[in-house]
C-alpha cells in the first residue's frame, strides 16, 4: 500500500440528515444542491457516501483537476491568474491530506466533493474548477489513473517473486536437487527442483502478460465526456489526456462514463494471479509437512501453536491459498453488478472501487509474503532425492527401454505394470522397490541393462526432451526464463 493511501486513517465524520451549510459559496451543501429543498436523509448518506474508501484516490483526483484547470485556461474559460490561484489551492489541499491535516466535513460525499469543497474555501476561483466536468467523467478518470499506477506496482512485485523463483531454481539446478513429480498427488516421475520452481515462475509471467493487457485497456482518458453527452463548452479532451499521460482518448461519451471493463480486466488478472499464488502456497504447505519434509520454513515466515510447543505452521502459504477465493469473489461479484446496467452512468458503478482496491492490496501483500518465504526457505535435498530415486518412479523409463528395443508401447506398459504389481505384492512391503529391481534384472526381455534405468538419478537424468524436467533440458530453460524476465522488466 502506498504511503499516500495510509496518510488518512481518522474516521470520516458521520453524515448528517441535513448539513449546516457553508461548504460551498452561497451556503451550498452538495455539488447538486440546487434541485433539492433539503439535504439527503442520514440513511441515504450513509449508504452512498464513498469517502471512507475513495479518499485513497486523492492524489489522482487532484492531478486530474490540475489537468482540467490547465485546459480550461488554454481554451479561454479561466484566466491565467485564476488557473494559478486554483493550482495553489489544490497544492495546499494535497499537502493537508497527505500530511493528515485535512479536516473532513459531514458534507464530503466523496473525495471529489472534499477536494473541491476545501479548494473553494481556500480560493473563490475554485468554484469554476468543475466547469465542463461531471463527477461521472471525473471519478472514472481518477480510477483509471489509480488503476494504471496500481497495476505497475503489482507487476513490479510479481516480477520480483518470479525472479526469486528463478534464482532458487538456478541454485537448485547447480546443486542437482531433484524430487518426485506428482499427478493426482501421487508420485509419478522425478524432475529437478529447478524445473518445479520454474513452472511457477512461468505461470507468473503469464499473469504479468494479463496485467499488461489490463493496463493497456485502462490507459484511456474519459475526461471531457461530461455526465454522458460531452459539453457545449470548447473543451479539449486530448489536452487533458496528454497532461495526464494517457495513451488514448475516449471515442464515445456514453461509453466513456459507463465503461468499467478495465476494472473487470484487472480483477480477472488479479484473480488468476491469486489462483497461481494459491497453488504455490498449497505446495509449500505440503512440502513443509513432516510427511513430505521437502522444505523448512524460516521462523520469520511461520507461526507456532498456542497449545502444541512443537508446531511450526506455514501460515503465509495457507493465507496465500485462502486469498484466491476472496479474489475470485471480487471478480464474480463485480461482473454481476455490471451485467444489468443500462447506459450511461448508474450509482451501481460506485461498487467498482472496494473490490478493486482490496484485490490490489491482497495480491501485493500475498506476493510480498511468498517472496520472503521462498528467499529464506531451506530445501531438504536428501528427503526429495529419496522420493525421486524410488525405483517405482522409473517404471515408465523401463517401458521406454523396451520401446527403444522395438516393442509396442502398450505391450511394454503391460509388461512393466505386471512386474510392478508383483513387486508390490512382496510379503515385506519395505522390500517392494528392491524386488522390482530384481524382477527387471531377471526378466528375459529386460535384464541388467534395463535395470540401470531404476538406479538413483537414472530417471531424472533421462528426461532430455525440450522443456523436460531433467538437468540437460532444464539448463536452457532457465536461460530462457531469465531472458523472459528481463523482457518483462522492460
Amino acid at each position: 500500500m502506498r504511503a499516500d493511501e495510509t496518510a488518512q486513517e481518522a474516521e470520516q465524520p458521520a453524515a448528517a440528515d441535513a448539513a449546516d451549510g457553508g461548504a460551498f459559496p452561497g451556503g451550498a451543501t452538495t455539488l447538486w444542491h440546487g434541485r433539492f429543498a433539503d439535504g439527503p436523509a442520514g440513511a441515504l448518506s450513509a449508504l452512498s457516501d464513498s469517502l471512507p474508501f475513495d479518499r485513497r484516490m486523492f492524489a489522482e483526483d487532484i492531478a486530474a483537476s490540475r489537468a482540467h484547470v490547465t485546459m480550461l485556461c488554454e481554451v479561454g474559460l479561466l484566466s491565467a491568474s485564476e488557473r494559478d490561484d486554483i493550482g495553489e489551492a489544490l497544492a495546499q489541499v494535497e499537502s493537508e491530506i497527505s500530511e493528515g491535516r485535512m479536516e473532513w466535513a459531514p458534507t464530503d460525499e466523496d473525495i471529489h466533493t472534499a477536494v473541491e469543497r476545501r479548494a473553494t474555501e481556500l480560493c473563490a476561483a475554485a468554484a469554476k474548477m468543475h466547469t465542463g466536468r461531471s463527477r461521472n467523467d471525473q471519478v472514472v478518470t481518477d480510477l483509471r489513473l489509480w488503476t494504471r499506477a496500481a497495476i505497475d506496482e503489482v507487476a513490479a512485485s510479481m516480477r520480483g517473486l518470479a525472479r526469486t523463483l528463478a534464482e532458487r531454481a538456478r541454485h537448485a539446478h547447480e546443486a542437482g536437487m531433484r524430487l518426485p513429480g506428482y499427478t493426482h498427488l501421487q508420485q509419478a516421475q522425478p524432475v529437478g527442483l529447478a524445473h518445479h520452481l520454474a513452472a511457477h515462475a512461468w505461470a507468473l509471467l503469464r499473469d504479468l502478460g494479463r496485467l499488461e493487457e489490463a493496463r493497456r485497456r485502462t490507459d484511456v482518458s474519459p475526461l471531457g465526456a461530461g455526465a454522458l453527452a460531452g459539453s457545449s463548452l470548447p473543451l479539449d479532451p486530448h489536452r487533458t489526456a496528454a497532461e495526464l499521460g494517457f495513451a488514448a482518448v475516449f471515442e464515445n461519451s456514453l461509453d466513456a462514463v459507463s465503461d468499467r471493463d478495465f476494472v473487470a480486466d484487472t480483477l480477472y488478472a488479479l484473480a488468476m494471479a491469486g489462483m497461481h499464488l494459491s497453488r504455490l502456497g498449497e505446495e509449500i504447505v505440503l512440502w513443509s509437512s513432516a510427511e513430505f519434509g521437502f522444505v523448512e520454513l524460516d521462523d520469520a515466515f511461520a507461526t507456532g501453536s498456542s497449545m502444541m510447543p512443537q508446531k511450526k505452521n506455514p501460515d503465509a502459504a495457507e493465507l496465500a491459498r485462502a486469498k484466491a477465493g476472496r479474489l475470485i469473489g471480487h471478480l464474480a461479484g463485480f461482473l454481476a453488478t455490471l451485467k444489468g446496467l443500462p447506459l450511461a452512468y448508474n450509482k451501481d458503478l460506485q461498487e467498482d472501487k472496494e473490490p478493486l482496491f482490496d484485490a490490489v492490496d491482497t495480491v501485493r501483500l500475498t506476493v510480498m509474503a511468498l517472496d520472503g518465504l521462498l528467499r529464506t526457505a531451506s530445501f531438504n535435498a536428501d528427503a526429495m532425492a529419496r522420493g525421486a530415486d524410488d525405483p517405482f518412479a522409473a517404471a515408465t523409463d523401463v517401458a521406454e527401454w523396451l520401446v527403444a528395443a522395438g516393442m509396442p508401447f502398450r505391450d511394454a506398459h503391460a509388461l512393466v505394470a505386471g512386474l510392478v504389481r508383483e513387486a508390490l505384492e512382496s510379503p515385506d512391503p519395505g522390500t517392494g522397490a528392491d524386488r522390482l529391481v530384481e524382477l527387471v534384472s531377471e526378466h528375459p526381455d529386460l535384464g541388467p541393462s534395463a535395470a540401470q534405468r531404476l538406479a538413483p538419478g537414472g530417471a531424472y537424468h533421462a528426461r532430455t526432451t525440450p522443456g523436460a524436467g531433467g538437468p540437460d533440458a532444464v539448463a536452457p530453460q532457465l536461460d530462457r526464463l531469465d531472458a523472459a524476465l528481463a523482457e518483462a522488466s522492460g
